[in-house]
């Protein structure tokens, strides 16, 4: 299973950036939920990453870890903070979003705790998870490769 997510981690992420734009684009196209100040702010790291990493799973380029991570890593503190600021009253009255729709507001509230500032978090972190495995797996081939090289001269 390891070497599953160290082979193939960069083309899960693109699936994972993939699914989660074009859920918001349903969401907020499709359903038309408006989405809040911070929603953009998530979409702004989310959005990007569908090229990044489809070139990068193209390519089979693992480098592109150094992109995607810092991305996911900012958007996912952006969702951490548009989590907590949905459920924790006192938060939304810290910092309110005063044009359009307030950001505590729930569109989806599954289960009383699965709401879309979750689900970004969610993809976010498996971005992050995956591009490291796939990274590391990157690197333990190529040290692999360097200690075979002296060998075959």
């Amino acid at each position: 299973m390891a070497s599953l997510f160290k082979n193939y981690g960069i083309y899960l992420a693109w699936l994972v950036s993939l699914v989660a734009t074009a859920g918001s684009l349903y969401l907020s196209e499709i359903l038309h939920y408006e989405p809040c100040r911070l929603c953009w702010f998530q979409r702004i790291f989310m959005y990007p990453q569908v090229i990044i990493l489809g070139i990068a799973a193209y390519r089979n380029d693992r480098s592109a870890a150094i992109y995607a991570i810092p991305l996911s890593a900012i958007g996912g503190s952006i969702s951490v903070y548009h989590y907590a600021e949905q459920k924790i009253p006192a938060l939304a009255k810290l910092l309110p979003c005063k044009v359009g729709i307030p950001c505590n507001f729930d569109y989806l509230n599954w289960w009383g705790f699965i709401t879309i500032p979750l689900m970004a978090l969610v993809a976010f972190v498996l971005i992050i998870v995956l591009m490291a495995v796939a990274r590391k797996g990157a690197e333990a081939d190529e040290a692999v490769q360097e200690m075979q090289a002296p060998q075959e001269s």
